[in-house]
């Protein structure tokens, strides 16, 4: 039976560690490949320390113990020869007198051609900017399609980095943890290595907001300690009913890792004590008979949760992930999630795409779910349009890449697969180009929604088009696809190309005044170049639909006077899109602030008023498009004028509320109300109005509440009601 998910932990021991090295690295390569060619590896390990003698790492240990840390790695995960080697060897051409030619004359082409992947990997600034962060992604993507082994290189090569980060600058840690966060996380997981993908993120989440990660884990403490061990108590709760259903099967258990804690708490809008679901557990079957068994078990036990299943063996990832997924109530109403699965598919699951090459008893493992990488990296890509420029594309492998999938079907039976998150106007791009320009409304399950409605898996979807519709501005904003964005973008780039570029020339006299210089022709096309794009009418045209900013522009040509530009913008001139004599407000329901998606409503006599792009408000207006108005905050610094209504419940204890007030006024916060809602012996309840510059500043008042122990719960107002 399979145990807990592998989590290889290599540490390092100095240099006496790399005397004995390679026979403990040959080891344990023999102890899952009797075959295994150790002559082989033991030459690639004298040839590296040979190589790499005399450099030391920023702890001061001899070089050579990270690709001997990083080949251990591989070797946990049971790969083959030709990657342990590349291992051993993969910093050799970049950081050594050796050459390519010298390691495919000693080691073999392949073994060559999978170093020299690695180098061109390491040398690509996947955090820079622009057009040299999508150039870079293709090469990325291009190495990908050669040979996935060179990925699995650079993971577990980013893995060890990360977990002896602490010996580096804090600029550097800093760096590689936010490349960590959002290039190499996102792409484990998405080759279905979810545990490298938890600890990366987790790793990175240390190093880029310690304070909170400290804080998460300090409610565990306080949650274990009132609730004693719940993961052995579930554990056995669901042996038990395996047991009585005469199922055989392992089960396992963990509390999620607290990045994966903290990432839910920010997308629900919700305190560490509203959390639900925060322990996982996994049940390994014999056979997919005996998975839905336990299915049926579970779900006749506890109470499942609506919307919370999902069934990855019928309908199996991209990557070959097939699994289970449940969350029921469980001890005192808990929620937890159980995972169901196969041996094969758990090893798989564990793997990913890396189980192609995995080995056992010096075979090859014949998984039937392990896919075939080259297949996978083609449907990893098949949507890509060839013909988008740079920053379209790097938006789509971003969104195709980092997000999870929801199947739907189309009236036909037909699947259609989406990330999570996607609406019916991804559905309609999907299918067709020219079926998504001309939607103009959609049926899920039979029951007419707006275009703004999250697919969930299994549901059917029918579009509804007509003849002379045209993609609206707006749409941008609730597509979740970069197919969606690109199709919708390119359109109104044809339809409203010259409206846009009359715009973009406003927004750059105005932005070339703010730092005393003159808009021409010349400092405009200068700034297109730089920026990639054919001409200024494409870089007008671009600011003029928000895709590129002022601030950006500027940046290119005066990165001196740009970043010097502090001045607070003027808060009645802080929407971007409006006529000269059209005056805003912002909606009292939703209370937008700097660094929301938005859009207005035109109200006769009243001027135009400011919504969220999700507020319910505007669902009335659905079928009054004439009354909308695509709108966007100007960029730069805002004036803390923007009041957000947060309900807070406290304890009710001396001194609380005043610290709870210090706490927002040291964060540079105004409170403009209070207002008690609700008052008990315990607690009470208050909803309170603070003026903030931005969206960034509203999530750093909510962190400083958030953290406080006396902080039951917060969370973002908002009154429908308010609105007339």
């Amino acid at each position: 039976m399979p145990g807990p998910a592998r989590r290889p932990r290599t540490q390092d021991s100095g240099f006496a560690a790399l005397m004995d090295g390679a026979d403990e690295l040959i080891a344990k390569v023999r102890s899952y490949n009797p075959r295994t060619n150790s002559s082989l590896i033991g030459d690639a390990f004298t040839y590296g320390r040979e190589m790499h003698e005399g450099q030391f790492r920023h702890s001061g240990e001899p070089y050579f113990t990270h690709p001997v840390a990083v080949a251990m790695l591989l070797a946990e995960q049971q790969l083959d020869d030709a990657t342990i080697v590349t291992a051993l060897l993969h910093d050799t051409i970049e950081d050594t007198k050796s050459t390519y030619g010298a390691i495919a004359g000693r080691f073999g082409p392949e073994i060559a051609e999978l170093v020299d992947g690695v180098t061109k990997l390491t040398n690509l600034e996947l955090t820079s900017t622009e057009t040299k962060q999508a150039e870079n992604f293709r090469k990325l993507f291009m190495a990908m399609s050669k040979d996935l082994r060179v990925i699995l290189v650079k993971l577990s090569d980013r893995l060890h980095n990360m977990r002896t980060i602490k010996s580096m600058r804090p600029d550097k840690q800093v760096k590689k943890a936010r490349e960590t966060m959002d290039i190499y996380a996102p792409l484990a997981g998405r080759m279905g290595m979810q545990w490298m993908r938890e600890e990366l993120e987790d790793l990175a989440f240390q190093v880029l907001n310690p304070e909170a990660r400290t804080s998460i884990i300090r409610r565990f403490i306080t949650l274990q300690r009132e609730t004693g061990d719940v993961i052995d108590k579930i554990t056995t709760d669901i042996r038990f009913e395996l047991v009585r259903a005469n199922i055989e099967a392992t089960v396992f258990g963990r509390a999620k890792k607290p990045f994966s804690i903290w990432r839910k708490m920010e997308e629900k809008d919700i305190g560490f004590s509203r959390l639900s679901d925060i322990y996982g557990f996994r049940v390994i079957c014999e056979n997919e008979a005996d998975c839905y068994g336990t299915l049926g078990v579970i779900h006749q036990r506890w109470r499942a949760v609506p919307g919370r299943f999902k069934d990855y063996i019928s309908q199996p990832k991209s990557n070959g992930y097939r699994s289970i997924h449940t969350t029921v109530s469980g001890r005192d109403g808990k929620r937890v999630e159980v995972q169901v699965r196969t041996r094969q598919m758990h090893e798989v699951a564990e793997a990913g795409v890396a189980a192609h090459w995995s080995y056992r008893d010096g075979e090859r493992v014949e998984n039937p779910f392990a896919v075939d990488p080259a297949k996978w990296i083609a449907s990893l890509t098949e949507r890509f349009d060839a013909s988008e420029d740079h920053d379209e594309f790097l938006e789509a492998v971003k969104l195709e890449m980092y997000q999870d999938q929801v199947f739907c079907f189309t009236p036909k039976g037909e699947v259609v697969k989406l990330p999570r998150g996607a609406t019916p106007l991804d559905f309609a791009y999907a299918i067709h180009t020219r079926i998504g320009d001309s939607c103009v409304g959609a049926k899920v399950d039979h029951i007419r929604v707006p275009l703004w409605t999250r697919l969930k898996n299994g549901q059917s979807v029918e579009i509804m088009t007509a003849e002379g519709q045209r993609p609206q501005v707006t749409w941008i904003d609730i597509v979740a696809t970069g197919r969606a964005k690109a199709a919708i973008r390119r359109s109104l780039r044809e339809e409203d190309r010259a409206r846009f570029i009359r715009l973009g020339l406003e927004l750059a006299r105005v932005a070339f005044d703010g730092i005393g210089k003159r808009v021409g022709d010349k400092a405009l096309t200068t700034a297109a170049r730089q920026l990639g794009l054919p001409g200024s009418d494409e870089l007008l045209a671009r600011i003029g639909s928000a895709e590129i900013t002022t601030r950006q522009m500027l940046q290119t040509l005066y990165p001196e006077l740009a970043n010097r530009r502090a001045d607070e913008i003027d808060a009645s001139a802080a929407i971007v899109g409006l006529e000269r004599d059209q005056t805003f407000q912002r909606g009292a329901c939703c209370q937008p602030v700097p660094g929301e998606r938005i859009v207005g409503i035109t109200y006769r006599g009243q001027g135009v008023r400011i919504h969220a792009i999700d507020c319910p408000a505007l669902v009335p207006f659905e079928d009054q498009p004439d009354r909308w108005i695509d709108l966007h905050w100007h960029s730069g610094t805002h004036p803390a004028v923007n009041t957000v209504t947060f309900d807070v419940t406290l304890s009710n204890d001396a001194g609380v509320l005043g610290r709870i007030c210090t706490l927002i006024g040291e964060q540079k916060a105004n409170i403009s109300d209070l207002h008690f809602c609700d008052r008990k012996q315990d607690f009470y309840r208050l909803l309170i109005d603070v003026d903030l510059r931005d969206v960034e500043h509203m999530h750093a008042v909510r962190l400083v509440l958030e953290a406080d122990s006396d902080v039951a719960t917060i969370t973002r107002f908002r009154d429908p009601s308010r609105e007339p």
